[in-house]
């Protein structure tokens, strides 16, 4: 897929994803979240005051999982995952 036609794949992903109503499983929320941070390069993670130790952990994890993914492959990974669970 050329690089201007992934970026609008995953923007739109990331719309259909974002504006969803349906409710997604945890762990397919923490994917998105880990996903979405190696896509855009903002894979750093920052504790959220008030957010319980566990939630953090588990952010952390799912960021280890895909920090050794391209840019372009976590978004073509976000894309294939945005298109299994969003209903459309």
């Amino acid at each position: 897929m050329e690089k201007e036609a992934l970026n609008t794949a995953f923007l739109d992903a990331f719309k259909r994803v974002s504006e969803a109503t349906q409710e997604f499983p945890p762990d397919v929320l923490l994917q998105f979240y880990a996903l979405y941070k190696q896509a855009t390069q903002e894979n750093t993670f920052s504790h959220q005051e008030g957010e319980h130790e566990l939630v953090s952990a588990f952010k952390i994890n799912a960021l280890l999982q895909v920090k050794s993914m391209s840019s372009d492959d976590a978004k073509r990974e976000y894309i294939e995952t945005a298109n299994k669970y969003v209903e459309r």
